[in-house]
């Protein structure tokens, strides 16, 4: 997440040290995280980090592409660092690691496709696909 405090400060905000502790986190997080595992690893860098802060931080990093929220099995959700750009996730159902890959042109026949047969004026998309990564393919 190397020009995070550029793009917070861009957008006119500032660099916290609670912020800076939540983008610590997640840029070390190897799977997906949720908040209170977030606030929890970032109480070891900065004891008063509050969880309510760790949302807000996250909803201003989501908001910002700095952050990409990943949905999980059960309806829950957690969170990853991101970088610039459109992109989509590729996540493990088994291990839950994750990659990011681009795929915005290949979408567009897709979202053409969709707008004419239903009308809809498509803006946005969010694309993630669940499987199992190679590791968790081999044989125990």
């Amino acid at each position: 997440m190397g020009g995070w405090k550029k793009v917070l400060a861009d957008a006119g905000y500032r660099v916290t040290r609670p912020r800076k502790v939540v983008v610590e986190v997640l840029g070390q997080a190897e799977v997906p995280l949720g908040a209170q595992e977030i606030c929890e690893l970032g109480r070891a860098l900065h004891p008063d980090l509050g969880l309510v802060t760790v949302y807000r931080t996250l909803d201003l990093l989501e908001e910002l592409g700095l952050a990409c929220r990943v949905h999980l099995n059960g309806g829950c959700h957690g969170y990853l660092a991101s970088v610039p750009g459109h992109r989509h996730r590729l996540l493990c159902e088994r291990c839950g690691r994750s990659i990011e890959f681009l795929g915005r042109n290949d979408l567009d026949v897709l979202i053409a496709n969709l707008e004419a047969k239903t009308g809809y004026r498509i803006h946005e998309h969010l694309l993630q696909l669940l499987g199992l990564c190679p590791e968790c393919q081999a044989p125990r």
